[in-house]
Parts: C-alpha cells; sequence; structure tokens
C-alpha cells in the first residue's frame, strides 16, 4: 500500500509538471506634468542714482539687471506695474515728502520664450533722470518702487 501510494504521489506530480500556467500581463501608464512657471531670481535689484549733483549739467543715470526664469519653451511677457511690457517703458515718480522728481526706466526683453531654470534671462534696466527735473528740487531722500511682473 505504501508502495502505491508513493507510486500516485510521483505519478501526481509528473503530470503537474506537464500542465502549463497561464500567464498574464499589464500595460501601466506613467504620466507627469510640468506646468509652465516663471520666477524672479531674487534678490530683486536696485537702481540707485545716487547723489545727484545740481552743478552737473548730465541727466542722471543708473542702470541694473533684473533676472528670471521661465519654463524652458514657454512663452512669457515682462511688464512694469502700468501693464505696458511690450513698449519697455515705464515713468514714474520719485518722492521726498510733497517733493517730486520724474524718472523714466526702459527694459529688455519684454518677451520671448523660456530658457528653463538653469539659464535666467536678464533684463538690463536703465533708469533715466533728466538734469532739468532735478537741478531745481530741494535737498532730500528721494524714493519709489516699481513692481515687474512675468506672465507666462
Amino acid at each position: 500500500m505504501r508502495k502505491s501510494v508513493g507510486l500516485m504521489m510521483v505519478l501526481g506530480l509528473v503530470l503537474l509538471a506537464g500542465v502549463a500556467f497561464a500567464g498574464d500581463s499589464a500595460d501601466v501608464t506613467v504620466s507627469a506634468n510640468v506646468v509652465g512657471t516663471c520666477r524672479f531670481v531674487v534678490p530683486a535689484p536696485s537702481l540707485s542714482f545716487g547723489a545727484l549733483d545740481q552743478t552737473s549739467s548730465s541727466d542722471a543715470v543708473a542702470t541694473a539687471n533684473l533676472q528670471f526664469w521661465c519654463t524652458r519653451n514657454a512663452a512669457y511677457t515682462l511688464t512694469d506695474e502700468d501693464g505696458l511690457g511690450a513698449d519697455g517703458a515705464f515713468t514714474g515718480t520719485l518722492l521726498s515728502g510733497s517733493d517730486t522728481i520724474p524718472y523714466s526706466i526702459s527694459y529688455t526683453p519684454y518677451t520671448g520664450n523660456g530658457l528653463g531654470r538653469t539659464t535666467p534671462i536678464t533684463s538690463v534696466l536703465t533708469a533715466t533722470i533728466l538734469n532739468t527735473d532735478y537741478v531745481d528740487v530741494p535737498a532730500g531722500n528721494y524714493s519709489d518702487m516699481v513692481t515687474f511682473t512675468i506672465n507666462p
């Protein structure tokens, strides 16, 4: 009896070994979404005219580099607070109490396509105060703040 049980077990194993099991496969979708982004490189620059010499006959000029980055190939527009970025020019007023000095800022580039985070874009800001606008103003510390925006 023992021999027949052993023989049956061996025959069962042989039969199982000859049976093929069916497999299966599944396709898994992998995805990601990169959102177009634009960010200024901080800190933001300052435009400083320094001490304005009222004995001078020259306009006062100050320059600074405003840097930002945008996702590669994302279209962007750089604008100033008056929203007229396409012209690359801003006109503002420096204040000291109730005294004022008008100034302007020109800048580039106004529009383009991003190059990615590791390749920042530089917009050169050139601010100008006409000599005729500061030769007769009272002494004081004059200031203003301009907001620039980048839109992807």
